[in-house]
């Protein structure tokens, strides 16, 4: 499998994001306050990992095979913060940055997705952006949950 240059750009530039994720989702996890938001981000870091493993593979020219299923992040959420404190601030602030990260991501391998010739890339870029989506799903659940959505 041949990649043109616009596609090798691309590709360096999804994994750049998947990179930056990775990074955000680790810091953040250290820096939250409730166990269950420290847990989420813990393994939205590991499904990342994954996403970027699957930008390598590309590169190396084998088109994964990729779940279509948001994998084993937990959906439900135990509230944690009933009432404004100085943490809830500071861990929906993590959320929001985190969510604004999965909405940028969403975007960009929405454009990738028809700049790729490859129907195996495609549907790789459109698992993965499918799985981002979910990501989102999960901050949003957990923001709601605790009465951070929408933010204040």
């Amino acid at each position: 499998m041949h990649l043109s240059q616009k596609e090798s750009s691309l590709l360096e530039e999804m994994k750049e994001q998947e990179k930056l994720c990775i990074e955000k989702y680790s810091k953040h996890a250290r820096c939250a306050h409730d166990g269950q938001l420290k847990n989420l981000f813990t393994q939205l870091a590991s499904a990342e990992g994954q996403h970027l493993s699957y930008f390598d593979q590309i590169g190396e020219g084998t088109i994964p095979q990729v779940a279509t299923a948001g994998g084993s992040i937990p959906s439900s959420f135990t509230a944690c913060y009933t009432s404004e404190t100085p943490e809830k601030h500071d861990d929906c602030y993590l959320c929001t940055d985190l969510l604004s990260s999965e909405k940028h991501a969403s975007a960009l391998y929405d454009t990738c997705v028809f700049e790729f010739r490859d129907e195996g890339i495609r549907n790789v870029i459109n698992a993965i952006q499918k799985q981002e989506q979910n990501h989102g799903k999960t901050l949003y659940d957990y923001m709601s949950v605790n009465g951070m959505y929408p933010v204040k």
